[in-house]
């Protein structure tokens, strides 16, 4: 395990996330579209329609640490009943991107400080929105993704009552399968696990590889 520049200790070689994997198979990071076939993947951070207004990585793909994605199809299992399905934003996250976003944005309101790192960094987090399974529609909810206003706080009210629904939904099913939202924006969820993994810096196309 290296050191950052920011004093942080992060996993930054596929080596040793091999050797944490064939510890723990519980380490890996698996792929969403894999694992969960009929979520809809809309990874902002592969295209410029972000935050920073560029591409960051290389590829559209949706990674979560084992346990994390497995509570994840639970959520997307539960959500069909109500012909809902889940649409990911993001997922893991590279502790060097992490870097990159908070040295452009330097707010640690809107982005995370990499002197503490991200739990995207771990495989641990996850933005996530809704979509009508019959369809392919996008759910109605009190913004885009990443769009930080007031309305994105997950406790803002002067809505539509339908939006307010949707919102709720989200949320409450979710939190029944281990995920803790932060309250600053609807669509992020932390893994009630995250502590017990390490920051990654490993990029997408090693992964991919791996």
């Amino acid at each position: 395990m290296s050191e950052s520049s920011y004093g942080l200790s992060v996993v930054s070689s596929i080596e040793e996330y091999h050797q944490l994997v064939q510890s723990n198979a519980g380490q890996r990071l698996v792929d969403l579209a894999e694992l969960i076939p009929s979520v809809v993947l809309d990874i902002r951070y592969a295209t410029p329609d972000n935050l920073l207004g560029e591409a960051v990585y290389p590829e559209a793909r949706a990674l979560l640490r084992e346990p994390v994605a497995e509570a994840l199809a639970q959520v997307q299992a539960s959500l069909a009943d109500r012909d809902l399905g889940l649409c990911v934003y993001d997922a893991y996250r590279p502790y060097s991107i992490t870097v990159r976003m908070y040295e452009q944005i330097q707010d640690e309101n809107f982005a995370a400080p990499p002197w503490r790192g991200s739990r995207h960094n771990r495989g641990c987090s996850v933005d996530v929105g809704l979509v009508m399974l019959s369809n392919g529609k996008r759910v109605p909810l009190p913004t885009d993704f990443d769009e930080l206003t007031p309305a994105a706080r997950s406790r803002y009210g002067d809505l539509p009552a339908h939006v307010m629904l949707n919102r709720s939904i989200l949320l409450a099913t979710m939190q029944y399968h281990g995920f803790i939202n932060y309250p600053g924006e609807w669509w992020h969820f932390d893994h009630q696990s995250w502590a017990e993994f390490d920051l990654l810096d490993i990029p997408f196309d090693q992964l991919a590889s791996a």
